[in-house]
C-alpha cells in the first residue's frame, strides 16, 4: 500500500484509494493475456448473459468481466483506428470522485451539509476566477445541454409572474421567442422546445452572413429586424444563444454587440463554443473577451483538459435565488450537489498554472498545423484569427481556384465557390472527404474529422482543445499529419486531371459506359454492357451481374496500384467497376482497353459455357438414342436367346458371335458423336515422340521486370522503332531454333528405324548406314550451334530494349 494511504486517519479512505488504484491497474493493463489464450476466448462467449450466482463473485473476477468487455473479441479487428482515451493521474482524480461521492453521502444530514457546501462553493469560485467571470453562480450537469434548459426555465419563470401557479396558460397571450444562431449545433433548438413543452414556433433560426463578416457569424442587422417585428406581433423575446466557437467552423459571433442588442430589448444572452476556454489564457482575443459580460455560459471541461467522467457546468448571474432554485439551477438536495465532486478534485490536482498549460498547449498545436498548412498551396484555411485560432478548418481546392485566390482571404474563395458548377462542388467534396477519412486513419491521434459546412462544403476539422488532451495529441503528431496531407495532395491533383481522360477513352471504347458518379472520390465508374441483349430483363440482369463480379475479381487480381472495387456501399451504381485514386503515371488507354478485353473474355467464356451446355445434353440425348437403336440391332443379330443370363451362356460357348464392340466418341467443338475408330487409327499411326512446341506470339504490351500494369514506361516512344525490330528479330530466331531442332528429332527417328531393321535381316552384316547416321547427325548437331549464335544477338538486344522502354 503506498505510505501516504497508510498515514489517512479514516481506514475507508485507504482502502477505497488501494481498491481503485488496484481496479485501475487491472483494467488499463489489457496486453497481459497470451495469444493462445485470446484465441480459447474468442469462441467461449462468455458475455452472453447467464444466471446470477448464488454465491457471488469476488471483485478479481467481476473485474475481469469488465475488462473483457471493455476489450471484446468482436472490437479487435478495429482497434487500430480506435480512439482510446488517455486516462493519467488527473484522470484518476476524476474517477476516486465518483467513489467518494457514494461513501460521502452516507455520512450524516449536517456533516454532509458542510460537506457539499464547501466543495460546491469552492469549485464555483475556482472556476469563475479561471474564465473572468465575476460574481457568477454555477450548475453542474451531464448532458451539455442540460444548463440551456435550465437557463430557459429561469428567464421563463422571471418574465412570467404567474407561470409558477397557472403554468402554460400564461404563455397563450404573449409567446416567447427564443433566437439561435443557425451556425449551433443541429437539434439544439428542437430539444429545448421538447422539453419545456413549447411549440417549434417559438424557436427562431438567425441566419449567418452572406455579404460582409465571417459567413459563420449571426448578422446582427436581421436578428433586430426579426426581433422588432415578433414584438410587433405581440410576442415575447426572452432568449438569445450566441457561439464563441461554432461546432463546425470555430466561429466567434459578435458578442459585444449582441449584448448590446439583448440589453436595449431586455433579452437573455447565453455563450456557448470551444473558444471559452482561451479566456483563462493570458492574451484572449476581443471577440471572446466579451462572453464575460453574458448572462450565462457553458463550459465543457472534460475534453479541454482531459478528464473523464466530469460534469459539464454552467456559470449564470441571477440576483433571485428563489427563482434558481424553482428552475432547477439550485438544489436543496446535499447529495445531488456532489456532481462537482470529481471536478472539485481534478481542478486541486491539475492546479491554476496546469490548466492554463493544457489549453495554451492546444493553442500551440493549432498554430503549429497552421504553419504547415500556409505552405500548401492547394490548401485553404478557414480560421477567424490566423494567430489565435483554437480551431483549424481547412480543405483541398482546384490548382485553377488555387491561383486565382493566392493572397485572398478564405471569405473571398467561399463566395467564388458558390459561384461553381455545383457538379465540381460535389467532387471537391467527396475529394475532401476522402483526405479527411485517409488522415484520420493514419494520423488518429491527431483527433481531425470530416465537417460538412453550408458555404465552403465538405472541410477537414482539427480541434485540438476537444481531442488533444484526449487523444494525447503531440507536436510530431501534428509534423505527421502535415507530412500525409502533402503526400496525399499529389494523388487528388492526379486524379482531378486524369478523370476527363479516363472519360474520353471509355466514351471511345465500345463495350464501356461511363458512370458519372460526382460523390465517387476517385478515377470514375465504368459499366461493361453485354453485346447481345437477352429478351427476358431478369436472366439479362443476372447475366450483367455475373460478368461485372467477374470483372471485379480479374481486375483485382491483376498486379498494379489501382484500386478496383464495386462502389460505396449505400447509394452507388449497379453492376459497375469503380477506380479510386490514381497517380500521374497512370496509363489511361491501358486500363481502359483492359477493363474492355477483360470483360470481353469473361462475356465470350460465359457464352461458350452455355453453348457447351446445350450442346452437351443434345449430344447426351443423341447418345442414348444411339445406344438404343445398338441393342435393338444386337437383339435382331444375336437373337432373343442369347439375352437370357443361363441360356445365353451356354449358346455363346457352344458358338461364339464374331463381332466387335463399336465405340463413340463425343466431339465439344462439332457437338456431335463419332466412331473411335479414326481415333484409334489415328494414334496408331501418330509417332511416340513428343510433339515439337508450337511458336506462338503474343501481342501483349510487355512490362519490364518489376514493373506494374497500367503504369507509363519511361522513355517509352523513343524505344518504340528499336523494340519491334528486336522483337521480330528474335521471333524469326526462335522460329529458325525450332524448325532446325524438328528436324533434327525426324532424323534420329529415321537412324533407330534403319538400325532395328538392319539387325532383323542380317546381324553379322556390318553395313555403313550407322555411320553415314552419325555423320548427318553430326552435320545436324553442327548446324545448331550457328542457330545459337544467330540468337545470341537477339538476347543481348534485350536489356537495352528494357533500358529504353
Amino acid at each position: 500500500m503506498d505510505p501516504t494511504l497508510e498515514k489517512m486517519v479514516d481506514p475507508t479512505l485507504a482502502e477505497m484509494g488501494k481498491n481503485l488504484n488496484e481496479a485501475m491497474k487491472m483494467l488499463e493493463d489489457s496486453q497481459r493475456e497470451a495469444e493462445e489464450e485470446r484465441e480459447k476466448k474468442r469462441y467461449a462467449r462468455k458475455d452472453i448473459p447467464g444466471p446470477l450466482q448464488g454465491s457471488g463473485q469476488n471483485m478479481t473476477a467481476i473485474l475481469q468481466l469488465v475488462q473483457n468487455l471493455m476489450h471484446g473479441e468482436d472490437e479487435e479487428e478495429l482497434q487500430s483506428h480506435r480512439r482510446l482515451q488517455n486516462v493519467g493521474e488527473q484522470g484518476h482524480m476524476s474517477l476516486l470522485g465518483h467513489s467518494l461521492a457514494a461513501y460521502i453521502s452516507v455520512l450524516d444530514k449536517e456533516r454532509l451539509r458542510k460537506l457539499t457546501t464547501r466543495i460546491l462553493s469552492d469549485t464555483t469560485l475556482w472556476l469563475c476566477r479561471l474564465f473572468r467571470y465575476e460574481n457568477g453562480s454555477a450548475y453542474y450537469h451531464e448532458d451539455d445541454r442540460e444548463g440551456l434548459l435550465k437557463v430557459c426555465k429561469l428567464i421563463i419563470h422571471s418574465n412570467y409572474d404567474d407561470y409558477a401557479t397557472e403554468g402554460f396558460n400564461v404563455l397563450h397571450n404573449k409567446s416567447p421567442v427564443l433566437y439561435i444562431s443557425a451556425a449551433c449545433r443541429t437539434g439544439l433548438g428542437q430539444y429545448i422546445c421538447n422539453q419545456l413543452g413549447l411549440p417549434i414556433s417559438c424557436m427562431c433560426s438567425v441566419p449567418c452572413n452572406t455579404m460582409f463578416g465571417s459567413q459563420h457569424q449571426m448578422d446582427v442587422a436581421l436578428l433586430e429586424r426579426l426581433i422588432k417585428d415578433d414584438i410587433e406581433s405581440g410576442k415575447l423575446p426572452l432568449l438569445l444563444v450566441a457561439n464563441a466557437g461554432t461546432p463546425g467552423a470555430g466561429h466567434t459571433d459578435k458578442l459585444a454587440r449582441l449584448k448590446e442588442l439583448c440589453s436595449q430589448y431586455k433579452m437573455w444572452l447565453h455563450v456557448e463554443g470551444v473558444n471559452l476556454a482561451t479566456l483563462t489564457l493570458g492574451y484572449v482575443s476581443s471577440s471572446v473577451l466579451a462572453a464575460t459580460k453574458c448572462d450565462s455560459m457553458t463550459l465543457t471541461l472534460g475534453p479541454w483538459l482531459g478528464l473523464p467522467a466530469v460534469p459539464a457546468v454552467t456559470l449564470y448571474r441571477h440576483e433571485d435565488p428563489s427563482l434558481s432554485l424553482a428552475a432547477g439551477l439550485t438544489t436543496s438536495q446535499p447529495v445531488e450537489k456532489l456532481r462537482a465532486l470529481p471536478l472539485w478534485l481534478s481542478l486541486q490536482y491539475l492546479g491554476h498554472d496546469g490548466i492554463v498549460d493544457r489549453i495554451k498547449y492546444a493553442s500551440q498545436l493549432s498554430q503549429r498545423l497552421l504553419e504547415h498548412l500556409r505552405k500548401l498551396s492547394s490548401i485553404r484555411t478557414s480560421v477567424e484569427d490566423e494567430f489565435n485560432s483554437p480551431v483549424v478548418v481547412f480543405r483541398f481546392i482546384q490548382e485553377h481556384l488555387a491561383s486565382a485566390l493566392d493572397g485572398a482571404q478564405y471569405q473571398s474563395a467561399a463566395v467564388q465557390e458558390s459561384t461553381k458548377d455545383s457538379n465540381e462542388r460535389e467532387t471537391n467534396d467527396a475529394l475532401n472527404r476522402w483526405l479527411g477519412e485517409q488522415l484520420g486513419q493514419l494520423v488518429p491521434t491527431s483527433g481531425v474529422d470530416v465537417v460538412e459546412l453550408e458555404d465552403e462544403g465538405t472541410c477537414i476539422r482539427f480541434s485540438p482543445l476537444m481531442t488533444a488532451a484526449v487523444l494525447n495529441t503531440t507536436p510530431e503528431h501534428v509534423d505527421q499529419l502535415a507530412e500525409c496531407l502533402k503526400a496525399k495532395i499529389p494523388i487528388l491533383i492526379s486524379t482531378l486531371q486524369l478523370r476527363e481522360e479516363f472519360k474520353q477513352e471509355v466514351y471511345q471504347t465500345a463495350g464501356l459506359t461511363y458512370i458519372e458518379d460526382l460523390s465517387w472520390p476517385g478515377l470514375g465508374a465504368v459499366r461493361y454492357e453485354i453485346t447481345k441483349e437477352e429478351p427476358d430483363p431478369e436472366k439479362q440482369q443476372v447475366a450483367m451481374e455475373n460478368i461485372s463480379t467477374g470483372l471485379l475479381k480479374k481486375l483485382k487480381e491483376l498486379d498494379s496500384d489501382v484500386i478496383f472495387s464495386a462502389g460505396p456501399e449505400f447509394g452507388g451504381e449497379k453492376n459497375c467497376i469503380y477506380i479510386g485514386m490514381v497517380t500521374d503515371n497512370l496509363d489511361v488507354p491501358e486500363l481502359v482497353e483492359t477493363i474492355a478485353s477483360t470483360g470481353k473474355e469473361i462475356e465470350e467464356s460465359s457464352k461458350l459455357l452455355e453453348n457447351m451446355t446445350e450442346v452437351v445434353l443434345k449430344g447426351i440425348i443423341e447418345a442414348e438414342q444411339q445406344l438404343q437403336k445398338a441393342n435393338e440391332a444386337k437383339l435382331l443379330e444375336e437373337g432373343v436367346l442369347r439375352q437370357i443370363p443361363l441360356v445365353g451362356s451356354v449358346l455363346n460357348w457352344l458358338s461364339p458371335v464374331h463381332g466387335s464392340v463399336k465405340g463413340r466418341s463425343f466431339s465439344l467443338a462439332g457437338g456431335s458423336l463419332e466412331p473411335t475408330d479414326k481415333l484409334y487409327a489415328l494414334k496408331a499411326q501418330a509417332p511416340e515422340g513428343t510433339p515439337p512446341p508450337t511458336p506462338t506470339t503474343s501481342h501483349a504490351k510487355r512490362k519490364s521486370p518489376g514493373q506494374k500494369l497500367f503504369r507509363k514506361s519511361s522513355r517509352a516512344s523513343a524505344s518504340d522503332t528499336v523494340s519491334e525490330t528486336s522483337v521480330g528479330h528474335t521471333e524469326g530466331t526462335e522460329e529458325s531454333r525450332i524448325i532446325t531442332e524438328t528436324t533434327r528429332l525426324e532424323g534420329e527417328n529415321e537412324i533407330h528405324k534403319s538400325l532395328e531393321s538392319s539387325a532383323q535381316l542380317n546381324g553379322d552384316l556390318e553395313l555403313p548406314a550407322p555411320a553415314q547416321s552419325k555423320g548427318k547427325s553430326d552435320d545436324h548437331s553442327s548446324n545448331i550451334p550457328e542457330v545459337h549464335q544467330t540468337s545470341e544477338p537477339a538476347e543481348a538486344e534485350d536489356p537495352e530494349k528494357e533500358d529504353l522502354r
